[in-house]
């Protein structure tokens, strides 16, 4: 199967953003890499956890996304492993997020990261944070799903 094929291959998952925020709407971007960042991408060294997005003169930046170091390179052609990367987003969803953001006072956070097509891409939420109760409530939610998928199981 060549790098090109039609689907795609998850890289990264951010499953915390899941569980910390409600998501409103999402975004798929591209990211301005270097050499070494994509071939660290591909060994799947990457970490969303701590990343979000900020927009700034127009231009969407991906702030605190950890790309480990390339190992197979030397020291000097390496990347800085927290650096701000550029997205790369269509101006009319720049737009609409500067709006969002700034006037209704929402947060970018990166979903995840796939390969497409052998292109590295990046999925984007707009999201508001959860209140505590909301939290436990996902989790009861879940724990009576896990309960009922036993009960069915038995029978």
């Amino acid at each position: 199967m060549s790098d090109k094929s039609d689907g795609y291959k998850v890289i990264c998952d951010n499953r915390q953003a899941r569980y910390l925020y409600e998501i409103l709407e999402t975004y798929e971007a591209g990211i301005q890499l270097t050499g070494t960042e994509v071939k660290s991408i591909r060994a799947g060294r990457v970490n969303l956890q701590d990343g979000y997005a900020l927009i700034r003169n127009g231009e969407a930046w991906l702030i605190n996304v950890h790309i480990s170091p390339y190992t197979a390179s030397g020291q000097y052609f390496n990347h800085e492993p927290r650096r701000t990367r550029k997205l790369l987003l269509h101006r009319q969803e720049i737009r609409k997020l500067v709006g969002k953001v700034e006037q209704q006072g929402l947060t970018l956070v990166p979903l995840k990261m796939y390969l497409k097509r052998g292109w590295v891409k990046v999925t984007i939420a707009l999201v508001k944070g959860k209140k505590l109760h909301d939290k436990r409530e996902d989790i009861k939610k879940r724990q009576d799903q896990r309960e009922m998928q036993r009960a069915m199981k038995n029978y």
